[in-house]
């Protein structure tokens, strides 16, 4: 019912082939479904609880996966902070809120789910983080051993944790995540293991059901979807999601694709800035968001087919104002996520300062991560908590009563 497809050259291969990009021209693959023949009711979609396997018909797993409740998070109003910016209609999607606190679970639950599909027997990523924790939990799920090959400090210590907790063999290697990702793609090709970074293609098709479930939460499609890019996966498969369900006539338009990445770490806004055919790599990417400390994207070329073909921006902030929103979303939103989940948000106080966007927009930015997988960051922004003696006079001093 699905087959893979060059995203370039358009040559196809069948769905049990295992591979990373098209053997002919070298580009990144897509799962095609032939949409004229799914037979889905939406229906009965509607029925289901919001969460990953609501949308099963437009996904390539064909076993019972491996799945520990992912998806269904939840859809906020962003009041206060939609009233600072006169943007009315703000919505943050909290990510965060999956089963290890990250996006990525929605790509594991397929992605191994395909592993085992397609007898594999072991698998393996290179990460900034969060996806190395997921891969860990997912992999614990399945019964099958992990590997992960992890930038040496350069992960934050909450991601790293989750990782080990879960059993996987987790390896720091003297280079960036770039450099990670080589070796881990030529591991796999060498010797068998399951490859499950976002140039696994079936990886993706779990994460375009974030675009799903915003659509089916507003009741309506955004005006704009704003995502953190680092690997620029989730942008493309948000995108790509969107379009099967345009397709479908489930909707009738496609939201204003939106990637926020960090000053430091920002090849994809360059590209789009300086309308260019491929993205230039950022040979020494920086910030203090870890998570999208990428230079060089592997789904650039998708990512930047998405933001184009559907009107939309691209646009680069700094650490400073990562943080800022940070502890905005935390203080005045009860929001807590991860530095890299900020970006969202902040690239769009940042567009509507500029006039870039129309305040009347109905946006959502998806933020990614959970506040506590970095807790290292969230320590040093934040005063330490105030020491006092055990009695009550001491108690009303330091409370100035």
């Amino acid at each position: 019912m699905y087959h893979l497809a060059c995203v370039n050259c358009g040559v196809t291969y069948p769905a049990d082939e295992i591979l990373y990009n098209c053997k002919k021209c070298g580009h990144l693959l897509a799962v095609k479904y032939p949409i004229d023949e799914l037979n889905i009711n939406k229906k009965e979609w509607n029925k289901r609880p919001l969460s990953v396997w609501r949308y099963r018909e437009l996904l390539p797993v064909r076993i019972n996966p491996v799945t520990l409740h992912e998806g269904g998070t939840p859809l906020y109003h962003l009041e206060r902070l939609g009233k600072e910016m006169e943007i009315p209609h703000l919505y943050a999607k909290h990510e965060g809120m999956n089963p290890s606190g990250s996006f990525k679970d929605r790509g594991m639950t397929v992605g191994v789910s395909m592993a085992l599909q397609l007898g594999k027997k072991s698998v393996a990523c290179a990460s900034t983080g969060n996806t190395s924790a997921s891969l860990a939990v997912y992999a614990a799920k399945a019964g099958i051993p992990a590997v992960v090959l992890l930038p040496a400090g350069k992960v934050a210590v909450g991601k790293v944790a989750q990782a080990l907790m879960h059993g996987a063999k987790v390896i720091s290697i003297r280079g960036n995540f770039d450099r990670a990702l080589e070796m881990a793609h030529d591991l796999c090709l060498s010797h068998g293991l399951y490859l499950l970074n976002s140039i696994n293609p079936y990886r993706l098709e779990g994460q375009k059901t974030i675009g799903f479930e915003a659509v089916d939460q507003l009741g309506d499609v955004p005006d704009r979807f704003v995502l953190p890019v680092g690997n620029a996966g989730n942008i493309s498969a948000v995108y790509k999601g969107l379009m099967e369900l345009k397709e479908l006539d489930f909707i009738d338009r496609l939201p204003m694709m939106t990637g926020i990445q960090a000053l430091g770490s920002s090849p994809i806004v360059r590209a789009i800035r300086e309308n260019l055919s491929v993205v230039v790599p950022e040979p020494h990417p920086e910030t203090v968001a870890t998570a999208i400390r990428i230079g060089a994207p592997v789904n650039a070329e998708k990512a930047l087919t998405a933001i184009r073909n559907t009107g939309g921006l691209a646009e680069s902030v700094t650490d400073e104002e990562i943080l800022r929103m940070q502890r905005d979303l935390a203080r005045k939103e009860g929001i807590g996520v991860e530095p890299a989940s900020a970006a969202s948000v902040a690239g769009i106080r940042k567009l509507a300062e500029s006039g870039m966007i129309d305040r009347d927009e109905r946006i959502v930015c998806v933020v990614t991560g959970h506040l506590l997988k970095d807790p290292e960051t969230v320590i040093k922004q934040c005063e330490p908590p105030t020491e006092i003696d055990a009695d009550i006079p001491s108690l009303l001093s330091a409370l100035q009563l």
